[in-house]
């Protein structure tokens, strides 16, 4: 079976499809937000010593276990559980095959809305008020168009597989991606007001840097801005070459996400400052305005008042964040899909079918009952089983598998005490991570 497996062709284009799975909202809709109210510089500082010390070894323990398996997260941690207990290491891909259709049917609700606000300057400009009208508003209407057009882009992507669907797509999306944030950024830098936010995004508060509120914030940043927990990863680092050099992979991929993440916070703070010069209100009790206010409501209104530029500015920002949302929708779709081809011989095209309807049913539900379990499905997600699964991901490596893990053969050097570093201090960040945002 490994033989047939589809798989990525180059290390680029893997690097760009990791990276594209974890780049998603939450790099360039979370990430400033978090930065701008926990001390700008300060958070940075703390933020860029927790993705060393707890994001990358969780995603070079998740890229591990997929690799080293070569196969989805229900036979790779079946396999990583054979001598203890299978069933478990298999209720648990099972649970992350679950988590990643329940991201995936709030995430592309809301990346159906970074596809309807990219389409609105479009249809302003032509002078299609109605339109434009329907494309702002937030309606059942609206999620109903736009919802099952996101996971047929994302479908028509996964139809052609690793190396010509997710590779080749991806080596395109980022790259478009990048030069966004950056013609963005260096546009919004000449703007009145934007220094005051480079100012208060990058300049270090260092009363705040052993604020326990401030680290624990960044740790969940960090683990969640690089798509840990539902698998996403796992399933990439099962379509590596076996002989591919993953701790490189590793730092490549955490690498470019992260500046993504800061690039994204150079863009939306001074974006922020300038809206707020501009006369739009940016602050709520002493904290910047966040999550959707802060994307459909202060940002469209900034660029409302640039006059004409505001609508080629508000048109590449939301195609911006459509192109994060698909590069991340594809990569949660290929683990349902790879489950449904290797453990039960459906063709991709067929697999690819059952799990966007299965979602667009999911999605459709929530639509139905937006008000209590759009924000319910996203707290159990992201505050229980991406954590809980991360937990999982490091108590698997560290302790049960025994069979296949260099780590745990190591008895000397570096991987000698990566292993124990593993085995001991990361569960502990971890549950540390997971009590906080949990119960605090």
């Amino acid at each position: 079976m490994a033989q047939l497996r589809d798989g990525f062709q180059s290390r680029l284009g893997f690097v760009l499809a990791a990276s594209g799975a974890a780049v998603g909202l939450g790099n360039i809709w979370g990430f400033p937000t978090q930065a701008a109210n926990h001390g700008g510089g300060a958070f940075l500082l703390v933020y860029f010593i927790v993705i060393f010390l707890l994001a990358v070894p969780a995603l070079y323990t998740e890229l591990y276990l997929g690799h080293q398996a070569q196969a989805n997260p229900v036979k790779a941690l079946k396999n990583a559980w054979q001598d203890q207990a299978p069933k478990v290491g298999a209720a648990a891909g099972y649970l992350g095959l679950a988590g990643a259709i329940v991201m995936l049917s709030f995430y592309s609700i809301v990346a159906g809305w970074m596809l309807a606000y990219a389409l609105e300057p479009i249809t302003t400009f032509f002078g299609f008020t109605d339109i434009s009208v329907f494309l702002q508003t937030d309606s059942m209407a609206r999620n109903f168009v736009f919802t099952p057009l996101m996971l047929i882009l994302t479908a028509s992507i996964i139809l052609k597989g690793v190396k010509s669907g997710i590779e080749t797509w991806s080596r395109r999306l980022m790259p478009m991606l990048l030069v966004l944030l950056v013609g963005l950024i260096a546009y919004i830098a000449t703007l009145d007001g934007a220094n005051e936010g480079f100012a208060a995004y990058l300049v270090p508060n260092f009363s705040h840097i052993l604020d326990p509120n401030l680290i624990i914030a960044a740790m969940g940043q960090a683990f969640f801005s690089l798509s840990l927990g539902v698998g996403c990863m796992m399933i990439y680092g099962s379509y590596l070459q076996p002989d591919a050099n993953l701790p490189r992979l590793t730092a490549s991929v955490a690498l470019l996400d992260t500046g993504v993440a800061f690039l994204a916070g150079l863009l939306i703070i001074p974006a922020i400052y300038v809206a707020q010069h501009n006369g739009v209100q940016v602050f709520s009790d002493g904290k910047l305005i966040g999550e959707g206010q802060l994307i459909f409501a202060i940002l469209p209104e900034l660029f409302n008042t640039m006059g004409e530029i505001g609508l080629v500015v508000g048109l590449l920002f939301f195609v911006l964040m459509s192109i994060a949302s698909l590069t991340s929708t594809i990569s949660s779709t290929e683990i349902p899909v790879a489950f449904l081809v290797e453990n039960h011989q459906v063709e991709r095209k067929s697999a690819t079918f059952i799990v966007s309807l299965t979602v667009l049913a999911a999605s459709s539900l929530i639509i139905f009952n937006f008000d209590w379990l759009f924000g319910l499905v996203i707290m159990v997600l992201t505050q229980y089983q991406l954590p809980l699964m991360g937990l999982f991901y490091f108590v698997t490596v560290g302790w049960l598998w025994r069979r296949g893990n260099q780590l745990h053969q190591a008895s000397s050097g570096f991987k000698f005490w990566f292993a124990q570093y593993i085995r001991f201090v990361c569960p502990i960040l971890m549950t540390a991570v997971f009590a906080n945002v949990a119960f605090g």
